[in-house]
C-alpha cells in the first residue's frame, strides 16, 4: 500500500487533472439529470392505489385527476369555454367537469335546477364552477404557469400537482440557500479546530470536488427525487469532512520530522485504516436505506452511498495532491490554535458521569416508548405554506367544502350489486356523495345505450369506474379510518377491487412505511454492529456503543409526540439511519483513544484524558453536522426537508451529549466485562 501512496504523491499532477476534468464534466451533467417531484411515483408497483392509476390509465379515456381549478362568477357556457381552453395547456391530459358525467347534451338543454341537485353541487355551485384536471408527471410547472396566466388572480388552482409545482420552484433555491448558511458556519468552525487559514479551503475543496462528482454521475440513473436533490449535497459534505479533518491533521503531525513527501505518505497510511472504519459505519447507515420498499429512501440511500465513497477516495487521492501543490502556502498562513483546553472538563465529566448516565436511563424509557406514538404526515399539502397555493386551498374549501375525492375499480359484472354497493358506500361516515353509472344515468339504461362520452367515465371493457365524493383531510387518522371502511365495505360485495385518490395513495404509503421502518432500522443497527464488531473485535463494546447512540435516536424522534407536531414520514424514516451512521464515529473515536490511554493508565485516568484530548475532535465534527442540518431546516419551506434538517441537527447534538456524557460512564463501568470479552487487549491494572 506504501508504494501505491508514494506513485499518487509523485504523480499528484496528473491527480489533480484527472480529478478538476471530472468535476467540470460533472458539474455540466448535473444539470442534465431528471428529477421526479412527485413522491406517489416511489410506492411499490404493487400497492393498490398504484395498481388502480395503471388501469385508469390504459382503460378509461380521463385519467385521475390531480389538480383543481375553481371558476368563480361563470355561467355554465363560460365554464364550457374555460374547459376547452384549459384542455388545449401543455401537460394537460385531460379535463372533467359536469358535461362528462351527465352528458353535454343533457347539460346544454336541461335547466340545472331539474337536475340531481346533489350531483350538481360538486360541480357548479353560486355561479361558481370546478373543474378538474389531471397534468402529466414532469410537466407540472410549466402547465401550472399556464393556467394561472389564463384563469388570473380572481380565480383559483390547486391539487397534487400544483403542490408539486410549488416543490420545483421551491428546491434548487434552497440548497443554495441552505449553503449559504452552511458554509461560512462551517469555515469558522475549521479555523478554530485548524492552525492555517488555508487549511479549511482545502477541505470544502476536497469535498466539494466529490459532491459535484457525485450529483453529475446521478446521470446514471433515470431519475433522482427531488428529496436526494436537496438533501445529498448538504449530507454528504457533512458527514464526510471528518475525512479530510484526520488525513491532514495526521500530515502536520509528520511534517514536525519529515519532509512534504514523505510526511504524505506515512499520514496516508496512518489514516487510512481510521478514514476507511468511519466511512464504513456511515456507508452503512445509508446503505440500510436501500432496502426499503418506498423507492424515495432507496434512491437517496444509493445517492448517499456513492457520495461517501467518492469522499473516502477523494480525501485519500485529491487532496494529498493538493495539499502537496499547497503546503507552503500553510506554512506561511498558520495561526495559533484557538481551540480553547478541556484539561478541567475531563475531570468535571468524570465526576458527573454517575448522574449524567442516571439521568439518560430515566430520559430513554419513556423516550423510546414516546417515538413509537409520534404521528406522521405522508401528503403534500403542507409544502404551499404562505403561498398563492395556499390561498386558492382555502378559497375552494370556503365555495365547495372540504372536498376529497376517491376512485374505485371493480369488476364490471352486475348492476344490481353496483347499486348496492354505491349505497352502502354512501351510508359511511365522510362520504357525501357516490357516483356512478347507475346513480349519474340509472341502472334501467345499459351502458352501451347511453351517451358514448358519459359511459366511456364509467365503465371501461374489464372494470366498473365509482366516484366517491368525500368531505374529510387529505390525511390524519380520521381519513384513513375511513378509507379502510370503504375497503371493508367493498371486500363484502368483490374480491378484486382497486381504490385511488390522494387519500388511498397516503393510505398505502402509511402502510408500506410502517413495514419499511422496522426493516431498515434493523438492518441499520445489524450492520453498524457488524462494523464495530469487527473494528473493535469485541463482544461488549458494539453493545455500548450502538446503545448509546440509539438513545440519541429515541430521545431525538420524541420530541415531535411530546410537543403535539405530526411530523414528516420521510424525515422519520431517514433519520434513524443516518443518526446511527454518521455519529456513531464520535463513539468510535472516543472508544479508541480509551483502549490505547488504557493500555497505560487505569480506567478512570484513561478515560479523564480521552475527553481531554478527543472532545475538540468531536465538537468539531458534531458542530459541522448540526449545522448543516439546521440550516436545511431554517431554508426550506418543504416540510419533508425541513423536518429532517431539525431532526438531524437536534440529533446530532444529542448524540453528542451522549457519547461526552454518558459514554464515559458506560466504559468505565464495564471495564471488566470489555477486557474480558475483546481481542488482544493489554489494559493496565487498576488498584
Amino acid at each position: 500500500m506504501e508504494v501505491l501512496f508514494y506513485q499518487m504523491v509523485r504523480h499528484r499532477k496528473m491527480v489533480l487533472s484527472a480529478f478538476l476534468t471530472v468535476a467540470i464534466i460533472c458539474a455540466v451533467l448535473t444539470a442534465l439529470v431528471s428529477v421526479n417531484y412527485n413522491i406517489v411515483d416511489y410506492l411499490p408497483k404493487d400497492a393498490g392505489s398504484t395498481t388502480a392509476i395503471k388501469i385508469i390509465e390504459e382503460e378509461f379515456e380521463s385519467e385521475l385527476p390531480n389538480a383543481r381549478v375553481m371558476l368563480t362568477n361563470v355561467s355554465v357556457t363560460e365554464a364550457l369555454e374555460y374547459k376547452e381552453k384549459l384542455s388545449g395547456i401543455e401537460g394537460v391530459t385531460s379535463v372533467t367537469w359536469l358535461d362528462d358525467v351527465i352528458g353535454l347534451d343533457t347539460l346544454k338543454t336541461v335547466p340545472l335546477e331539474f337536475l340531481d341537485a346533489s350531483l350538481v353541487k360538486n360541480y357548479y355551485r353560486d355561479n361558481n364552477a370546478l373543474i378538474s384536471l389531471t397534468i402529466e408527471s414532469g410537466k407540472e410547472s410549466y402547465a401550472v404557469d399556464a393556467i394561472y396566466e389564463l384563469i388570473g388572480e380572481n380565480n383559483a388552482a390547486s391539487g397534487n400537482a400544483v403542490n408539486i409545482a410549488r416543490t420545483q420552484e421551491m428546491s434548487v433555491s434552497e440548497v443554495l440557500n441552505a449553503l449559504a448558511i452552511l458554509m461560512p458556519v462551517i469555515i469558522i468552525i475549521l479555523i478554530i479546530s485548524t492552525t492555517s487559514w488555508i487549511e479549511p479551503l482545502l477541505f470544502l475543496f476536497t469535498i466539494g470536488i466529490a459532491v459535484i462528482i457525485n450529483m453529475g454521475t446521478n446521470i446514471l440513473y433515470e431519475e433522482i427525487s427531488f428529496i436526494t436533490l436537496t438533501v445529498s449535497p448538504i449530507l454528504q459534505l457533512a458527514v464526510s469532512m471528518d475525512y479530510a479533518i484526520f488525513l491532514l491533521h495526521s500530515f502536520n503531525h509528520h511534517r514536525l520530522t519529515h519532509e512534504a513527501e514523505k510526511a504524505m505518505v506515512l499520514a496516508m497510511k496512518e489514516s487510512l485504516a481510521t478514514i476507511a472504519a468511519s466511512a464504513a459505519t456511515t456507508v452503512t447507515g445509508f446503505a440500510a436505506l436501500i432496502f426499503m420498499r418506498f423507492g424515495i429512501g432507496a434512491d437517496l440511500g444509493l445517492n448517499l452511498f456513492k457520495g461517501v465513497i467518492l469522499s473516502f477516495i477523494s480525501v485519500m487521492v485529491f487532496l494529498p495532491a493538493v495539499t502537496l501543490f499547497c503546503y507552503k502556502a500553510i506554512d506561511r498562513t498558520r495561526h495559533r490554535n484557538l481551540v480553547p483546553d478541556f484539561k478541567k472538563a475531563g475531570s468535571l465529566l468524570m465526576k458527573l458521569r454517575i448522574p449524567f448516565l442516571i439521568l439518560a436511563l430515566l430520559v430513554v424509557v419513556p423516550g423510546f416508548l414516546a417515538q413509537s406514538r409520534t404521528e406522521f404526515l405522508y401528503g403534500t399539502g403542507s409544502m404551499v405554506k404562505a403561498s398563492r397555493v395556499e390561498r386558492d386551498t382555502s378559497l375552494i374549501k370556503e365555495k365547495f367544502g372540504e372536498e376529497n375525492m376517491l376512485v374505485l375499480l371493480v369488476p364490471k359484472e352486475d348492476p344490481g350489486k353496483e347499486i348496492e354497493l354505491c349505497e352502502e358506500l354512501s351510508q359511511i361516515p365522510d362520504v357525501t356523495n357516490v357516483v356512478s353509472f347507475v346513480t349519474a344515468i340509472g341502472a334501467e339504461i345499459p351502458g352501451e345505450f347511453a351517451p358514448e362520452d358519459v359511459a366511456g367515465q364509467f365503465y371501461s371493457e374489464n372494470y366498473t369506474r365509482i366516484i366517491i365524493y368525500t368531505d374529510m383531510e387529505e390525511e390524519g387518522q380520521d381519513t384513513f379510518n375511513t378509507v379502510q371502511a370503504i375497503i371493508d365495505t367493498v371486500q363484502m360485495y368483490y374480491d378484486t377491487h382497486y381504490l385511488a385518490g390522494q387519500s388511498a395513495t397516503l393510505f398505502d404509503m402509511r402502510n408500506v412505511v410502517s413495514v419499511d421502518n422496522r426493516v431498515v432500522n434493523l438492518l441499520a443497527v445489524i450492520g453498524i454492529f457488524v462494523v464495530l464488531l469487527i473494528t473493535f473485535r469485541s463482544l461488549t463494546l458494539p453493545f455500548l456503543l450502538v446503545f448509546t447512540i440509539e438513545a440519541a435516536i429515541w430521545i431525538n424522534l420524541s420530541f415531535p409526540y411530546f410537543t403535539g407536531n405530526p411530523l414528516s414520514f420521510a424525515g422519520y424514516l431517514i433519520i434513524s439511519t443516518v443518526q446511527l451512521g454518521a455519529t456513531v464515529d464520535y463513539a468510535i473515536l472516543f472508544t479508541n483513544a480509551y483502549l490505547n490511554n488504557r493500555k497505560t493508565l487505569n480506567k478512570k485516568n484513561a478515560m479523564k484524558t480521552t475527553i481531554e484530548e478527543n472532545l475538540a475532535a468531536v465538537l468539531t465534527s458534531a458542530g459541522i453536522l448540526a449545522t448543516a442540518g439546521f440550516a436545511l431546516a431554517f431554508t426550506s419551506s418543504n416540510p419533508i426537508v425541513s423536518d429532517l434538517g431539525t431532526l438531524l441537527g437536534r440529533g446530532t447534538l444529542l448524540s453528542l451529549a451522549m457519547v461526552a456524557l454518558v459514554l464515559p460512564a458506560l466504559l468505565v463501568l464495564f471495564d471488566r466485562p470489555v477486557q474480558v470479552t475483546t481481542l488482544k487487549t493489554q489494559f493496565q491494572k487498576d488498584a
